[in-house]
């Protein structure tokens, strides 16, 4: 075999419009801000209610970095039940569900957040979570936000009766 078709046959088909496009921008934000959050959390100690957020963000940093992969890799069709002609809807769905769990982790952190107010004086020398709550608030209101547009997005695109996640 020639070591030009050896080659493309080796490299995995990318769907490069996916890559550039606006959902695939988002996907890789919410990928990013998701692992951040996550991070910010896991680093410190956590208790109580903390629990929830770190489960919402590494739940869906899981599932938003499978279906970017296999969005990338134009593999959906391979889904049971979810994929081919209901890739949008799921997407949208995944998206919206995502948004209102982020929502209620930003309530949870700011509800957090303020509870730990008391120790963001500079003469208070004991440890405080108050920056680490305060640093996971911000990104999981971000998160919220990159899954509502990203649904949004998907909503629009699916009452417009198209059927695929970007324009092709």
């Amino acid at each position: 075999m020639p070591p030009e078709q050896q080659r493309q046959r080796s490299s995995l088909p990318v769907n490069r419009v996916f890559l550039k496009s606006f959902i695939g921008i988002l996907r890789l934000l919410q990928i990013l801000l998701g692992a951040v959050l996550w991070a910010t959390i896991a680093a410190n100690k956590y208790e109580g209610s903390v629990h929830f957020v770190l489960f919402v963000s590494v739940f869906f940093w899981l599932l938003t970095l499978a279906l970017y992969v296999l969005t990338l890799l134009d593999k959906q069709d391979l889904v049971p039940l979810l994929g081919g002609d209901r890739w949008l809807l799921s997407n949208t769905v995944h998206d919206l569900l995502a948004a209102v769990l982020y929502f209620a982790a930003l309530g949870i952190m700011i509800y957090k957040t303020r509870k730990n107010s008391f120790c963001n004086l500079e003469q208070y020398r004991h440890h405080c979570l108050y920056k680490a709550y305060l640093s996971a608030a911000v990104f999981s209101g971000l998160c919220a936000a990159t899954y509502l547009l990203s649904g949004i997005y998907g909503s629009c695109r699916k009452c417009r009766g198209e059927q695929t996640l970007v324009a092709t």
